[in-house]
């Protein structure tokens, strides 16, 4: 091989390289975005399930009241709560 030849092979090899790894860097970089995203969403899941379960909670102390005024003023509902 002559020296001219190692010379374009060792650019092509050291373009190669360089390529590959700002590839693996991007890859890197969209890994952590995902991430992130992914940590926000569950962090906004985690948010919504406690609020449902706090009004839930409301909803039935709410459905409890109401049936306990109609008990004690003699009314009846028309609709099951």
């Amino acid at each position: 091989m002559s020296e001219d030849q190692f010379t374009k092979l060792y650019k092509y090899i050291e373009e190669f390289r360089t390529d590959v790894g700002k590839r693996f860097e991007e890859a890197a970089s969209d890994r952590a975005d995902i991430k992130g995203a992914l940590a926000e969403l569950s962090a906004q899941v985690r948010d919504y399930h406690n609020e449902m379960k706090f009004m839930s909670h409301q909803i039935d102390k709410l459905r409890d009241a109401i049936l306990q005024i109609a008990q004690e003023t003699g009314i009846k509902l028309k609709v099951e709560i």
